[in-house]
């Protein structure tokens, strides 16, 4: 399939595409997420019961994003934001490497690691400089808050700029899904909205998702080797 510059194309990602750079996938099979139960550490019921433990939590992960770098797959969708007029890359993905890489269409639709926010006022504010990356809880500058939250999406929180999502989703001419399980809504129902709407609907994973048999195509591998030679060749053929 080619891509020509004027199709409408909206990218989803997910866990496996940050995977290839170092960062430690959502969860595993027995719901464990490194070494905690998502219960403790991933909703906002953990936040009121433990928050030192949620603090600590996602410190260790916030400070993991100086030690990884982006991909060839994360460069590669660069690339093809470049050749293409419309385009949109949303990702479940809570890490900056696709900022980092040189995205800009992006929507973090669960939240973003290197960001904090104030529950009392709604300030955010972008926190990886050493002062914010301590086990110390982080203050408010905007109000008396003592102690900012991870600007994250938890368990029983709705993902953000949902509204953008569907919209985008429901008029683009191509959807592509790389690194996602099918299994985390509303993020899976979105390949089910593009084939609805008549879109080609392209995925790649290392595993086939749950939701393998609604793609028109799927490439199975690791997304580093995939989607920068399939970028390539979609705006070349």
């Amino acid at each position: 399939m080619m891509l020509g510059s004027d199709m409408r194309v909206v990218v989803l990602t997910g866990a496996g595409i940050s995977a290839e750079s170092g960062i430690r996938t959502f969860r595993a099979n027995d719901g464990v997420w490194e070494n905690h139960r998502i219960e403790d550490v991933a909703t906002p019921f953990a936040w009121e019961r433990d928050p030192r433990l949620v603090w600590r939590f996602y410190q260790g992960r916030r400070r993991q994003l100086l030690d990884v770098n982006p991909n060839s797959a994360h460069e590669a969708l660069v690339s093809l934001e470049s050749y293409l007029d419309e385009f949109l890359l949303i990702t479940q993905n809570v890490d900056d490497l696709h900022s980092r890489a040189g995205s800009e269409k992006l929507i973090h639709m669960h939240g973003e690691l290197r960001k904090l926010r104030c529950e009392m006022c709604g300030e955010i504010i972008d926190a990886m400089d050493d002062e914010h990356l301590q086990d110390q809880y982080v203050k408010c500058v905007q109000c008396t808050n003592e102690r900012l939250r991870p600007h994250i999406v938890w368990f029983h929180e709705m993902p953000l700029r949902m509204d953008e999502i569907y919209d985008a989703v429901g008029e683009c001419d191509v959807f592509i899904a790389i690194g996602t399980s099918g299994h985390v809504y509303p993020a899976a129902g979105l390949l089910s909205i593009a084939k609805d709407t008549g879109a080609h609907c392209i995925g790649i994973n290392l595993d086939p998702p749950e939701n393998v048999i609604l793609f028109d195509e799927f490439h199975q591998g690791l997304a580093g080797e995939l989607v920068p030679a399939l970028v390539t060749k979609w705006m070349s053929e």
